[in-house]
């Protein structure tokens, strides 16, 4: 009832509200619901709640960018995307050892690989509605949404790469997987297998469209269902299917015929904006807040808040201040602060973290060795980073626009296009 006072006047969105409702059901305040509380399975839903909002997220990326923006803009994402993140991958890893000393290197860069991709959900409160398109010119919206989807995927081989030199006993053979079936099949395979299955399905629309057996309404609903056949092909062969999926919106709407069809609806937001609100409900009463001073672990508050201070200013913005010139989207170093300073994480670290809390062995009380000690770490870690990350970054924006709105000025930019 007070939504558009919420969005568009306090530029608060889903991903505040819908966490900040979930702390209040969950069992720290209300416990009326405790994702935590579902025993042996709780991890392996968790996993799959954040799979499909990721997957549906990352689809509507790919849709809703211009026609052929992949191949147009290659070289810039490229840059944006593969050394931004191998250097916040390795300072993320080099704070977490050297605030967390319990934790070797490679377990490290493990939970590091949870804190790297930037989170397309959250991305949304800068790249799209009324803060977006007043203060952030077009070319940065699309980049950054290009950028947020890309990474998410390939947050896989940083993963990949950790847990075979944790699990496995030869190096040599955790580089060898790491190749074959890290980037090969998994990265490669999967981005191809995603757009395959979204340019089949743009041409089959198409004929039908052609020969009137499907209506408007059949368009809008191939945003869920194309999104999750994909994620559920990709998984069962074992490939990267947040990849498929963004690969998969990227393809069918290559040509734009199948924005035309659905332009002007908006059955698609609404899918997605409930999807978010229910995932974000889900994190906030997932939150381990008992876990944030825990003796055993070497885990305390101030090592927390440090980890989240430095991660804030160390993890995007050097590498992008240095690379900015070779991005042609970037084009000042105002413009590629601000990129550097969104970075929000979110879902997308929650996924990860389930999913190497999956493939971890169970921790006893208190961990027998390094495997036992990173499997109790990673989920507080990372779920204390991901609200502070939600939180800051809220705060930032409504500032942010609130500085512009006052002083009749843009921020950061002169203007948006």
């Amino acid at each position: 009832m007070i939504s558009l006072l919420v969005k568009e006047k306090l530029y608060i969105n889903e991903v505040v509200l819908g966490t900040g409702f979930g702390v209040l059901m969950g069992p720290y305040v209300a416990n009326v619901f405790d994702p935590r509380s579902w025993g042996a399975d709780q991890n392996t839903i968790t996993l799959e709640v954040m799979r499909i909002v990721l997957a549906t997220g990352l689809f509507a990326v790919g849709v809703e960018l211009p026609c052929a923006y992949m191949w147009e803009h290659a070289r810039g994402l490229l840059i944006m995307v593969v050394p931004t993140m191998a250097f916040g991958w390795i300072i993320v890893a080099s704070l977490l050892h050297g605030l967390f000393p319990m934790l070797d290197m490679i377990s490290a860069l493990c939970i590091a690989s949870c804190l790297t991709p930037t989170d397309p959900v959250t991305c949304a409160a800068i790249t799209r509605g009324k803060f977006a398109a007043k203060h952030v010119p077009l070319e940065i919206r699309s980049i950054l949404s290009a950028e947020s989807a890309a990474n998410d995927g390939l947050a896989y081989p940083f993963l990949s790469i950790s847990l075979y030199l944790t699990l496995e006993t030869s190096t040599r053979v955790a580089f060898g997987k790491w190749f074959l079936v890290g980037w090969l099949y998994q990265v490669i395979f999967g981005t191809v297998l995603g757009a395959i299955l979204g340019l089949l399905f743009s041409k089959l629309m198409k004929l039908s469209h052609r020969k009137g057996l499907i209506d408007r309404e059949s368009y809008i609903a191939q945003y869920l269902s194309l999104a999750i056949f994909t994620i559920g092909v990709a998984s069962s062969l074992g490939a990267d299917d947040l990849l498929a999926a963004f690969a998969a919106g990227s393809a069918i709407s290559w040509d734009g015929h199948f924005n035309v069809q659905t332009e002007g609806d908006a059955f698609a937001s609404v899918i997605d904006y409930v999807l978010n609100c229910g995932c974000f409900i889900y994190i906030g009463a997932w939150l381990p807040f008992g876990s944030y001073n825990s003796a055993d672990l070497g885990i305390t508050l101030w090592r927390l808040f440090c980890l989240l201070i430095a991660i804030l200013f160390l993890r995007r913005i050097p590498p992008l201040l240095l690379l900015y010139r070779f991005v042609p989207e970037i084009s000042s170093w105002k413009e590629a602060l601000f990129s550097g300073h969104f970075g929000p994480m979110g879902v997308s670290a929650v996924f990860v973290s389930a999913l190497a809390s999956n493939r971890l062995p169970t921790p006893a009380t208190p961990p027998a060795d390094q495997q036992q000690l990173l499997a109790a770490m990673i989920q507080p870690i990372v779920s204390f980073v991901v609200l502070g990350s939600i939180v800051i970054r809220a705060f930032r924006l409504f500032l942010s626009a609130e500085s512009a709105d006052n002083l009749k000025m843009d921020f950061p930019f002169p203007s948006s296009t």
